[in-house]
């Protein structure tokens, strides 16, 4: 019986790996997560902040392959693919956390601050759609934003639009600013269904692999 999700899924510039102990080097991982140029910056609007310990790391990467075990989600380290700036590096990681009660797909995403402004946002997007909508056969892929994250918004607001879908409107007190105060923060919340999906499909190419 084939896993849910595959082991690895490629794109036209990217290369999706799956995220468990057994199939990272965790102190490079750490490495990027800690002190990575650019990583206050990367995790200004994320839900966590540099790692302070390899055991911080590992804790990480342990809990998405529980989840990925357990089927409530998945995660993917990142890596532009050969002929790409940085090919074969760790770009960053994403993932896209079920609920199957609500057949909806929630997608999580970031990059270190040197693969910026190549468009792999929405390739990435993409290719979550691919899985959550033709293999899973979920009806919803959800993304939420920060609202003064400007930068993701842009670009949020454009891979979702480009497939029928598209902002659904403001979520008052959605999260928490754990990076900050702790008080509760403003986020647009953006959607794209299976139907639009169907109507409005990539062109990028899409490969899963077990």
């Amino acid at each position: 019986m084939a896993e849910l999700f595959p082991d690895t899924i490629t794109t036209d510039r990217l290369r999706f790996e799956a995220l468990g102990p057994d199939d990272i080097d965790v102190f490079e991982l750490y490495d990027i997560c800690s002190s990575d140029p650019g990583i206050e910056d990367v995790t200004e609007y994320v839900t966590w902040t540099p790692h302070e310990t390899p055991k911080e790391t590992l804790e990480f990467v342990e809990h998405a392959e529980e989840k990925r075990e357990d089927h409530e989600g998945v995660s993917y380290v990142v890596r532009p693919r050969e002929g790409e700036d940085g090919g074969g590096d760790i770009a960053g990681t994403a993932g896209g956390g079920i609920d199957w009660d609500k057949r909806t797909m929630t997608l999580g995403f970031w990059l270190r601050k040197r693969f910026w402004g190549r468009g792999y946002s929405g390739e990435r997007a993409a290719a979550f759609m691919a899985l959550a909508f033709d293999r899973l056969d979920l009806e919803l892929v959800a993304v939420t934003a920060l609202v003064d994250n400007e930068q993701s918004n842009r670009a949020i607001e454009k891979y979702t639009e480009a497939h029928g879908g598209g902002r659904e409107g403001l979520l008052r007190n959605y999260h928490l600013d754990d990076m900050d105060s702790g008080d509760p923060v403003d986020c647009y919340r953006y959607s794209v269904s299976q139907a639009e999906w169907n109507e409005n499909p990539t062109d990028v190419a899409v490969t899963f692999e077990e």
